[in-house]
C-alpha cells in the first residue's frame, strides 16, 4: 500500500524556485534519504509534503492525517519536564502512552527534568521521541541526527527500523549513513532554473505560510 506519493513537484523558498519536476513514491515499510548539497531545497520539500507551505506545481497524496514533520526545531516547551512534553504531544495527536518513547530514546531516566535544562543532544533525543506519539505512519524528518552522539545516532536508527517493520514510511534528509534499507533521492538534478523575472511574479511569501 502507498502512503506517500509525489508527483512532478515545484517547490520555492521564499520567492525563489528551488526545485522542480521532484516525484518520489513511498508504500508501508519503506525509506527514502534524500541526497543533494546544502541550500538546494530538502527542507523546502519536506516543508511542502508536511503541507507547511504550498507547492508552485504538482501533488502530493497521502493518506488524510498521516503525516508527522520532524524539522531542525525540536519543538520543546521548555517550562515543561521530559515526560510532560511528550504528554503534550501524545494529547495533540489524540494517542495515549508515552512509555515506549522514553525508552526507544533513552529519556526514561530524563522523565522529570525540564527542558530548559537538556543539553542540545536530550533536547534532540526528546524531538525524535516525539514522532513516536504521534501515531502518524508518514514521518517526514529533516537532519534528524543533528547534535546527536554516535550511540543516539544509533538509537534513532533503530526507532526508524522499527517503525518500518510495523508498517510505517520515513522521509529523511540527511548527509549521515543510517545504515538503513532505503532509497537514495538526488535532488541535484531538479534544481530549479533560476526564474526570469527574479522570483517575484506569480510566487508567493513564505512569511505568510
Amino acid at each position: 500500500m502507498t502512503l506517500l506519493a509525489v508527483h512532478n513537484l515545484s517547490v520555492a523558498r521564499g520567492t525563489i524556485p528551488v526545485l522542480e519536476g521532484v516525484s518520489l513514491s513511498l508504500a508501508a515499510g519503506q525509506a527514502m534519504v534524500l541526497r543533494g548539497p546544502n541550500g538546494i531545497g530538502k527542507t523546502t520539500l519536506l516543508r511542502c509534503i508536511a503541507g507547511l507551505q504550498p507547492a508552485l506545481e504538482g501533488a502530493i497524496e497521502a493518506v488524510p492525517d498521516a503525516i508527522a514533520y520532524a524539522a531542525h526545531a525540536d519543538g520543546i516547551k521548555a517550562t515543561l519536564t521530559v515526560a510532560e512534553n511528550l504528554e503534550f504531544w501524545a494529547a495533540i495527536f489524540g494517542t495515549r502512552g508515552i512509555d515506549h518513547a522514553l525508552d526507544a530514546m533513552n529519556l526514561r531516566h530524563l522523565a522529570t527534568r525540564r527542558g530548559a535544562n537538556l543539553s542540545a543532544g536530550q533536547k534532540r533525543r526528546l524531538g525524535l521521541a516525539r514522532m513516536l506519539v504521534t501515531g502518524r505512519p508518514v514521518w517526514a524528518m529533516d537532519e534528524p541526527t543533528v547534535s546527536l552522539d554516535a550511540a543516539s545516532v544509533g538509537l534513532f536508527a533503530a526507532v526508524v527500523s522499527a517503525h518500518l517493520g510495523q508498517g510505517g514510511v520515513a522521509l529523511i534528509a540527511t548527509h549521515i549513513d543510517l545504515e538503513l534499507e532505503a532509497q537514495a533521492l538526488d535532488l541535484t538534478p531538479h534544481r530549479a532554473k533560476p526564474p526570469q523575472d527574479g522570483g517575484r511574479k506569480g510566487a508567493f511569501d513564505e512569511a505568510f505560510v
